[in-house]
């Protein structure tokens, strides 16, 4: 994603035929991730309509798009990339390596019925999955384990949500939105074992920590992802959590950026450093590094945002509730169709929204307190 977004803006900024390439070990062009679990995993959306950019607009503007290489060493002081038996020569490189899914370590786990979710690919082999199952049991109570869900359940499979928490997305919600999501998943008839992980798997028999069980043709992980850095350590690059940038997303070695869910940049905003995965932060990103490699010389900085949809509900949220002092809400948190603030002193930190008048949703998307 960061890829095909900054191709568009260095495009737009006056790129000349030849001065861009992206290699990438996938096998599709730059793409979308959100439809992934969303609108490609239902079947609305095929391989063309996620694409970022169509194989017209690098052809076109004279983007080299080498797809299926795998880069195996990064020469920084000769500038040139490696792998496949291909060599590239660069000027200045952006590292986009994003993330690979954590998979579970438990026996039986190895197994064909186990899937993961990252890439177009993935995501056809679960769509695929989905039409063949009748119980799916979908490990992990965040984004992409509740999005997931709401897809099995939504296809007619009998689906289980299994989380290591007490709740669903104990990191963004608070108790009582998570008893909100709970119910509407509940009445859609999503069964839910908390405070559970996967102890085995046996045939069509998934063991649980808890001590439950679970029948599942279909079991898919969405337990998380690590940042891969690989690369980049071995090139001597500074990593920790990621590839360490600066508020330019510049690496230790000058010239080289990342971008995306691998860069751990300083949020100036929130005077922090931070991570994020998620589709507006590979955007913004990707963006920004083409801006700032086409000459302007503004530091990074964005407020943190993601969004989700899930059955026929669809949220934001913007900001950063680690500091926040209290909650209060608008609308009805057992509703759908209410707003979360998160509060320091006088000044919001963080806001949830869903269903709300345009006034509400635009103060939140500024962190804007609406009194």
């Amino acid at each position: 994603m960061v890829a095909g977004y900054a191709a568009k803006e260095f495009v737009e900024a006056g790129l000349k035929a030849g001065e861009l390439g992206i290699v990438s070990a996938d096998s599709a062009l730059p793409y979308e991730r959100p439809p992934l679990s969303k609108g490609f995993l239902s079947g609305k959306e095929n391989e063309q309509s996620v694409l970022i950019s169509p194989d017209e607009f690098y052809r076109e503007h004279g983007i080299g798009a080498h797809l299926n290489v795998q880069i195996e060493r990064i020469d920084i002081p000769g500038k040139r990339l490696t792998g496949g038996g291909e060599e590239f020569r660069f000027q200045n490189l952006v590292l986009a390596t994003g993330a690979k899914p954590r998979t579970l370590d438990a026996p039986g786990a190895a197994g064909d019925r186990v899937l993961y979710l990252r890439s177009l690919m993935d995501s056809a082999r679960l769509r695929d999955g989905l039409k063949s199952s009748k119980k799916v049991l979908v490990i992990g109570g965040g984004f992409i384990g509740m999005e997931v869900a709401s897809q099995s359940a939504q296809q007619g499979c009998d689906t289980t949500l299994a989380f290591p928490d007490e709740r669903v997305m104990k990191n963004l919600f608070t108790p009582e939105m998570s008893r909100s999501f709970q119910k509407y998943y509940a009445d859609r008839g999503v069964r839910f074992e908390p405070n559970a992980r996967v102890a085995a798997i046996r045939g069509g028999s998934v063991e649980l920590s808890n001590g439950s069980k679970a029948q599942a043709d279909l079991v898919v992980a969405g337990i998380g992802v690590t940042p891969v850095t690989e690369l980049a350590a071995a090139a001597g690059i500074e990593v920790q959590n990621g590839i360490v940038v600066n508020e330019f997303l510049e690496t230790s070695a000058a010239g080289v950026y990342a971008a995306g869910d691998v860069a751990n940049y300083p949020d100036a905003l929130f005077r922090k450093r931070r991570r994020v995965e998620h589709w507006d932060n590979a955007v913004k990103q990707g963006q920004y590094v083409a801006r700032h490699l086409s000459g302007h010389a503004e530091r990074f900085e964005n407020i943190p945002y993601f969004f989700s949809d899930v059955f026929d509900l669809s949220y934001e949220f913007w900001g950063d509730t680690s500091e926040a002092e209290r909650i209060e809400y608008r609308g009805d948190v057992n509703s759908t169709s209410f707003s979360a603030w998160w509060l320091k002193g006088d000044r919001a930190v963080a806001a949830f929204a869903m269903n709300r008048p345009d006034a509400e949703r635009e103060a939140a998307s500024r962190l804007e307190w609406f009194a």
